[in-house]
């Protein structure tokens, strides 16, 4: 079987005029490595890319290309709500030693899925490292049909997509797709355990930038195909995700970030802070402090 392989989605860390915290990136990223990620996704979900600043984003990327080099692979996210607003921000990427460009469907405008080919397969004429798509549906209003994903495998730069919807259609792609010419990478961070028995062994999301350590522990149950521990690990995931929405899933991260010595606010406004009250209430939940390192 193949190694298990998690990418983390990591968070955008912001100063109090939402630029970026350069020290606070260093160590968010130095957590990363210590949790023996195999790679990190900057701008994505998780970092909010359409929320920040476009100075803060052309920081990022210019940080994190410098930080993460020779430590693991580099995603950077650039789909925006339009094609020419994403190439945009795919030709300030082609200036940097990334290993990965990775392109949300448009959101707000909804597209056909011939639209969808076209947009994606010009992307990739553009882009000067792989492009993986990301099909994510409940943040955007469309998803990628299989048949679109199948035709868009075939451009010479369109190398894999990142799943966050339905699991049936992530193991029908990596039936019919994934290999070394076009990979699927899979975010169902509830059911790693599961997939990971089944040989779907590449997974990202955001929720391991928080819990590195989780990853660490992971990867050595997987390895060493120790199920019972690798189903634990998944139940104690399962039991923190609906305490980080409680308390609001990028708030809940500044203070878990901060309280490791991870400086920088995740949670762009108009999201809002943790009370001192919410965020001792946060610090003892259970959940949160089993997977704490």
């Amino acid at each position: 079987m193949s190694k298990p392989c998690f990418i983390a989605a990591i968070g955008s860390p912001l100063d109090n005029d939402e630029l970026l915290d350069k020290r606070g990136l260093l160590s968010h990223l130095e957590d990363q490595w210590t949790g023996e990620m195999d790679g990190v996704l900057v701008a994505g979900t998780m970092g909010m890319m359409q929320l920040l600043r476009d100075e803060t984003y052309r920081d990022l990327v210019k940080h994190s290309s410098e930080l993460v080099t020779g430590k693991g692979e580099l995603f950077v996210g650039v789909g925006d709500a339009s094609f020419a607003r994403t190439r945009d921000r795919l030709r300030f990427v082609n200036q940097f030693p990334i290993d990965v460009t990775v392109v949300l469907a448009p959101y707000f405008m909804k597209f056909s899925q011939e639209l969808l080919i076209e947009y994606y397969l010009a992307l990739a004429d553009e882009s000067r490292s792989p492009m993986y798509l990301y099909d994510l549906p409940q943040s955007t209003g469309t998803s990628l049909s299989f048949e679109t994903v199948e035709t868009l495998s075939k451009h010479r730069n369109i190398r894999g997509i990142k799943c966050s919807g339905d699991v049936a259609q992530v193991r029908a792609l990596t039936d019919a797709l994934g290999g070394p010419n076009f990979r699927v990478i899979v975010a169902q961070p509830l059911i790693v355990d599961v997939l990971m028995h089944h040989g779907m062994r590449q997974h990202l999301d955001g929720v391991f930038a928080m819990f590195p350590s989780w990853v660490k522990k992971m990867k050595r149950a997987v390895l060493a195909e120790d199920w019972n521990l690798a189903a634990g690990l998944s139940q104690a995931m399962a039991r923190v995700m609906p305490r980080l929405h409680h308390y609001g899933v990028l708030s809940a991260m500044t203070d878990i970030m901060n309280t490791r010595g991870i400086g920088g606010n995740y949670a762009p406004r108009p999201y809002p802070r943790l009370t001192a009250a919410q965020r001792e209430q946060l610090l003892q939940e259970p959940a949160v402090v089993a997977l704490a390192p």
